[in-house]
């Protein structure tokens, strides 16, 4: 039975009975762009994007097919072989039976050790691994071996590591004739290999990566031998894991020295030490890096080792915007695994993860917002320019580029080259936007001047056409009008905004014809709303392009009907590429006007027209329009049917009344709860695909309870939360945090590491670990609605929304962030209640208000760590 433990609050832990953890997996990534994956028995791939792979793609699934695996072999004087990987046929062959290793992982942000100890041979294996931080392309292995038992023990090592060193895209299509490229040379401490050419039948280019595989000793000797090609290894009668050239005595392998090749054949690191002999008690070492275009030479000394794997664990920790304390120092640690999850999905995207095997690299628009809500409570000063330059995404129409490469400007329409609009995408950038100008104060950031981004995408992706567009730039707050207010006038025959291609739910991607997204229409009401408040806040006047500010002060008139409200979005697509009119001035008083009546048409269409019921005691909002002009939700025959993304934004976006939602909280908890997977689900069973199932997407073709048909789908079930914290529904909102994190840690049913899934499927397994942005929103909930520390207008709002059992046994908990330039922590004394009424700073005394507890900027100015210890009594306030 494997069974995880916290070892202390930076989220170290220690996993027992890890062999029977084969598809559980770390990942190992810096800035510079290496990614790796490993699991206990270090078998996942390595690469720095989709065409510079060393180790060869895997998927889930064959992180346990595979034995082309790292591998570390020691073979014993008196013929035996055994793996420090548990690679072996005889250790596999052995796994489930009283004789099998005793392995048991220890890890931490982000490095791992599998301690692998065979009881029969007296001997422990650790071996360590981890990417270091910084820009180096190298994973990094130590191997420790020790002798456990009573006799000296004799033995041979040899690492061995299957080098594939080319592109995803030949792991079959002309994998032969891509290894005839191949290319590889004994060095002093290891092996190099290159490519003649990359293999592309639209035009060859000479290769020019490197691959290496380099391994000293603890003293700093390099490998006696090597060999180069897996036939060399392997034989023609072995295997991975029964290679000739170790355990067969009949075979005589060709043995590489420095100065050595190989060329035309599938390519190993095969890299063999001298042997050792161990007294009992005794440990020797062998250092490992595992390299792209970057050979890792100065990490194969102990120290050099030992250093970077501390600067390695500094530096992830760093990357948290926040440590919590409470009463479950588990629940603290925990949080540390999901506070980085923003950076890898910052480093990777949603690809090179093997769960994450649908994406060929690049980040998604939504990634680029979303994951920025915990990167900018962390440091919004790095981040100001960031968010400035995803505004060149967007197109004057109003959608956007949904491709970003690594390079500041990199954007491009699509991976497929589709012609396609999600109509959700101009939600994200508003919601990211508007917390940093709270966070920080900086409305500047609004007048900041950004080129539009042009391709051959018009009319909201309706028409391709060759003809240049103008260049174009406007202001970042002139970007924001344009992407809501145009989604406000793409409105379907029911009146809610067109579904297009689909929403935040990709999945939902056959109704382009006659769809209307119910969800994100309450979620552009809440943004038009938010628009309003900033326009009002930063005050002045708003310099628009004519086109823009025409579209923006429309006659409510023309609201009235879907017809209408379309004619006006048509006739401003017509002349938003080739501005005439000349810029206007508004006050910003006049643009918050016009947007808070497009927010309270919408707001009040909603509320009159889209709740429905089961016809009994619940009542919800609708979420979506099929293909078909149908309403999706309430009562189909025998079915009710439910989604959970309607009642998330209908709270979030106030489209719900206070009594709507109480009445959503218990239709959530009566249709989607489902705590034996984890929590809310995404959706009822809407039943067999086929006639009865609305043509909506391809979501319902999924079996349900996977993915999005129905999972549990970690990402909108905290928004969920966030949005039941937002509304006063404290209780509501941490009972559905804490189904997630209870099912994440509970090992034996999810099956990951620590951190936050995609979602968890019908038995509760998590899946598509690390890379969701359920991190991020995790993060920004818990510190800005749970333990309530916020910026408002550049000041610290401190607005705990905290319950008795979150406080530790001497009724405090605490959180340490950034904020103004300087690490903050507040520190909440329980004495009779929750509600924040005095806070401590520096001796002085500060009261809360009328409107509680809000401290001005000026008071935190100054250098290192500030501590704020805030006494809380009786709420005075529903």
């Amino acid at each position: 039975m494997s069974q995880m433990q916290f070892l202390n609050r930076d989220g170290d832990f220690v996993l027992t009975g890890a062999d029977r953890a084969a598809g559980s997996y770390f990942p190992l990534v810096n800035e510079g762009g290496m990614m790796s994956s490993i699991t206990p028995r270090l078998a996942g791939d390595c690469k720095t994007g989709q065409n510079t792979f060393l180790l060869a793609p895997c998927s889930e699934q064959t992180l346990h097919e595979s034995r082309a695996t790292r591998n570390f072999w020691l073979s014993f004087e008196d013929g035996g072989l055994w793996s420090a990987a548990g690679q072996s046929a005889a250790q596999q062959a052995a796994r489930f039976t009283p004789d099998a290793d005793e392995v048991t992982v220890r890890g931490g942000l982000l490095w791992q050790t599998v301690e692998r100890r065979c009881a029969a041979r007296g001997i422990l294996a650790a071996v360590t691994s981890f990417v270091p931080a910084g820009r180096d392309t190298v994973e990094l292995m130590r191997v420790q071996v020790t002798n456990t038992g009573a006799a000296p023990v004799g033995f041979t090592p040899t690492a061995a590591i299957p080098l594939y060193g080319r592109g995803a895209d030949h792991i079959r299509d002309h994998r032969h004739v891509t290894a005839l490229l191949q290319r590889l040379r004994v060095a002093a401490d290891g092996v190099v290999l290159t490519q003649t050419l990359t293999f592309d039948e639209r035009g060859h280019l000479p290769g020019e990566d490197c691959y290496t595989v380099y391994g000293r000793t603890g003293a700093g000797a390099g490998p006696r031998r090597c060999l180069g090609t897996v036939q060399d290894f392997c034989g023609f009668a072995g295997s991975y894991d029964c290679p000739a050239a170790l355990a067969d005595p009949g075979y005589t392998a060709p043995w590489m020295a420095p100065g050595d090749t190989a060329e035309g054949y599938e390519m190993m690191g095969v890299l063999q030490f001298e042997p050792v002999r161990l007294e009992p008690g005794a440990s020797c070492s062998w250092y490992l890096a595992l390299g792209i275009n970057c050979g890792g030479e100065t990490y194969l000394d102990p120290d050099a080792f030992e250093g970077a794997l501390a600067g390695t664990r500094r530096w992830w920790q760093a990357q948290n915007a926040a440590a919590f304390t409470g009463a479950d120092p588990d629940f603290s640690a925990w949080m540390r695994w999901v506070g980085i999850q923003p950076t890898l999905r910052r480093i990777c995207g949603c690809s090179f993860l093997p769960h994450h095997d649908y994406g060929r690299g690049g980040r998604g628009w939504r990634d680029l917002w979303q994951d920025s809500l915990a990167l900018l409570l962390t440091d919004p000063d790095t981040v100001r320019g960031d968010l400035v330059r995803y505004f060149a995404g967007v197109r004057a129409d109003g959608t956007n580029a949904t491709l970003i490469g690594r390079e500041p400007g990199d954007f491009a329409a699509d991976r497929n080259n589709i012609v396609r609009v999600w109509m959700d995408h101009g939600y994200w950038p508003l919601l990211t936007t508007a917390l940093y100008v709270e966070q920080t104060g900086d409305y500047s950031i609004l007048r900041e001047e950004q080129p539009y981004f042009r391709d051959n995408r018009k009319f909201r992706g309706e028409q391709l056409s060759d003809d240049p567009v103008p260049a174009q730039s406007g202001t970042v707050l002139e970007h924001l009008l344009i992407q809501n207010i145009t989604a406000f006038f793409d409105a379907g025959e029911h009146g809610s905004i067109r579904l297009r291609g689909a929403d935040w739910n990709d999945a939902l991607d056959m109704a382009p014809d006659r769809g209307e997204s119910v969800a994100f229409t309450a979620a552009y009401a809440g943004n038009l709303q938010t628009l309003a408040g900033l326009c009002r806040a930063m005050g002045g006047t708003v310099t628009l392009a004519g086109e823009v500010a025409a579209l923006l002060l429309t006659d409510p008139g023309e609201y009235t009907t879907p017809q209408r409200r379309n004619a006006v979005r048509r006739r401003y697509e017509q002349v938003c590429e080739h501005r005439t009119l000349p810029l206007r001035a508004l006050p910003a008083g006049q643009v918050a006007d016009a947007l808070e009546r497009m927010s309270d048409f919408l707001r009040s269409h909603l509320r009159r027209t889209e709740f429905v019921t089961d016809g009994a005691n619940q009542c919800w909002m609708n979420s979506y329009y099929d293909n078909n002009g149908d309403r999706v939700e309430g009562v189909h025959g025998t079915r009710v049917r439910m989604m959970l993304t309607g009642q998330v934004f209908s709270l979030m976006g106030g489209v719900a009344d206070d009594e709507q939602a109480g009445q959503i909280a218990r239709a959530v908890d009566w249709y989607l709860n489902s705590p034996l997977r984890g929590g809310v689900c995404l959706n009822t069973d809407f039943g067999p695909f086929g006639q009865d199932t609305p043509p909506l997407g391809r979501q319902f073709g999924f079996a349900y309870g996977h993915k999005e048909n129905g999972a549990v789908f970690c990402h909108m079930a905290v928004m969920y939360a966030f949005a039941l914290y937002l509304r006063g529904l404290t209780a509501e909102g941490a009972a559905v945090l804490h189904e997630l994190y209870t099912q994440s840690l509970n090992f034996e049913v999810a099956g990951i590491f620590p951190g936050i899934p995609e979602y968890f499927d019908p038995r509760g397994r998590g899946m598509y670990p690390y890379l969701t942005g359920a991190g991020s929103w995790l993060v920004y909930c818990m510190l800005t609605r749970c333990y309530g520390v916020r910026g408002e207008r550049g000041n610290l709002r401190l607005d705990p929304r905290l319950l008795p059992d979150q406080f530790a046994a001497d009724g405090t908990a605490s959180v340490t962030c950034r904020f103004a330039g300087r690490t903050v922590t507040v520190c909440y004394h329980r004495e009779d209640g929750d509600c924040p009424i005095e806070a401590r700073l520096n001796g002085q005394v500060i009261p809360a208000g009328p409107d509680g507890l809000c401290l001005p900027r000026t008071l935190l100015a100054g250098d290192g760590p500030l501590t704020i210890d805030v006494t809380l009594a009786e709420r005075r306030r529903s």
